[in-house]
């Protein structure tokens, strides 16, 4: 056990604990804008994509009349499908490895449009080599870059928490954005979305470059020794053990040993991270279920998907930042201002909030209703906020017993273990709301998939009820 405490690495330096200035966020919310919106684009003409090419193989065989002259086919006569895709991610540094990440996130557009443009020449199986390029990073790793750097920017607990909410908030912007933007240019040609998709790609890599790392300030013993990978421990290249097999043993036994030193509220918060990310997959339904149930095509889906995003960051920028500047006192500090309680007690808001949207969704037989349900929906948006501000919390840290001797930036290892959770749960629910999404349709209860997160939102509430606090 010593020996690989001892593996850990130099305690933190007091350097890397100074606040920063609030304009130290504004790079790091810019490159989530570029990098988010660009994969927004991608994804709703990427169904047009895919559907249109099985729809025209289909058609060609059973309905040649159906393919005009052009050989193209109506929308109302396409396939509604799902496309659950999955990323593998390392991480090589901080800058480093957000530079790495946009490759296979240009690359996935980029092949899209060669797929859909010679679809005589590429079959479209061609299609699933667009993650070929993921093991440079995915959503894991930047999103825990994300999160980690902005996490590191401030000691304030409000501060820190309104840093979640304006990162959260770019994420709706961009919800709200993307599907209008990818709507009204994908109906003037099917694959402007993804050049768009490609430009704003190739902004974020210069943005980067602005990016404050706490974590990497030049100090004479980081010349020694450079600083880890976030969601991995120290890879040490020793010359008298080449196995390969080292660095993956010596990553698991860390995050072990992490997750050991702290108490079961880490376990149980985890466990619910893995439900609402399970939960929330249904949202990438919503185009499919709208236009299926209530006869919407794919552009009108996605204006209306804006409304509901709309709501997501007006919440998330001003009324979320708002609760949380009234909570400071002027007779304590900042940092204590948000205490544990009041985040648990948000949370359990969220969630309550969010089994109702989706119960209001399944059994919103018109528009007209699901549009109220959706806005409903979108209160439940600020979660992320107050259970990633529980991680620095005393109810969550290790007590100073249990604290493991010479820690390498653990919080930065929490947060990739808790982006590792969440899209472990994003992985789960891909395949699982699209089977009940096949299985609704065949019994005519499309709704099916929604039903199912309201449970696990309930289930969320029970794992959350299990939290004490200190």
């Amino acid at each position: 056990m010593d020996s690989i405490n001892g593996d850990l690495g130099a305690p933190i330096s007091e350097t890397r604990r100074r606040a920063y200035p609030k304009p130290s966020i504004v790079p790091l919310l810019v490159l989530l804008l570029l990098v988010n919106l660009g994969t927004t684009l991608y994804q709703l003409p990427l169904n047009r994509v895919i559907e249109k090419r099985l729809c025209r193989e289909y058609y060609i065989i059973h309905d040649p009349s159906i393919i005009d002259p052009d050989g193209n086919i109506s929308e109302k006569h396409y396939f509604i499908m799902t496309i659950p895709l999955g990323f593998v991610a390392e991480k090589y540094g901080r800058r480093t490895v957000l530079w790495l990440n946009l490759i296979p996130r240009l690359f996935m557009l980029a092949w899209a449009v060669v797929v859909g443009y010679f679809e005589e020449s590429l079959p479209l199986k061609a299609i699933v080599a667009g993650p070929s390029l993921s093991v440079f990073g995915g959503d894991c790793v930047f999103n825990s870059i994300i999160y980690a750097l902005a996490a590191s920017l401030t000691e304030d607990n409000v501060a820190r928490a309104t840093y979640f909410s304006w990162i959260n908030a770019v994420s709706y912007v961009v919800t709200f954005v993307g599907p209008g933007l990818a709507g009204a240019t994908m109906t003037l040609n099917l694959f402007l979305p993804f050049l768009i998709g490609i430009c704003l790609l190739l902004l974020a890599i210069p943005t980067v470059s602005f990016l404050v790392d706490p974590a990497h300030i030049p100090t004479a013993s980081e010349d020694e020794q450079r600083q880890p990978l976030i969601s991995s421990p120290i890879l040490k290249a020793q010359e008298t053990d080449p196995s390969i097999l080292k660095p993956a043993v010596q990553r698991i036994r860390t995050l072990y040993y992490i997750v050991k030193s702290h108490p079961m509220n880490l376990i149980l918060l985890l466990v619910s991270f893995f439900l609402t990310s399970l939960a929330s997959s249904d949202t990438k339904l919503l185009p499919q279920y709208i236009s299926k149930r209530y006869d919407w095509d794919f552009a009108k889906a996605g204006y209306l998907l804006s409304a509901k995003a709309i709501l997501n960051f007006t919440l998330l920028t001003f009324v979320i930042p708002g609760i949380l500047r009234s909570k400071a006192s002027v007779n304590q500090p900042q940092s204590q201002s948000l205490s544990d309680r009041d985040n648990i007690r948000y949370a359990r808001i969220c969630l309550v909030v969010s089994v109702l949207g989706a119960l209001a969704i399944a059994s919103a037989v018109t528009i007209w209703l699901l549009f109220p349900s959706l806005l409903l929906y979108a209160l439940g948006s600020a979660l992320p906020v107050f259970t990633m501000g529980l991680l620095k919390s005393r109810s969550v840290s290790p007590k100073d017993e249990d604290q493991p001797v010479n820690p390498t930036d653990p919080e930065a290892h929490i947060f990739s273990i808790v982006m590792m959770v969440k899209t472990l749960g994003s992985l789960v629910g891909a395949p699982l709301m699209a089977t009940l999404w096949v299985q609704g349709i065949a019994a005519g209860v499309l709704g099916m998939p929604y039903l199912m997160s309201a449970a696990l939102y309930l289930t969320a509430i029970a794992v959350f009820a299990g939290i004490r606090v200190l």
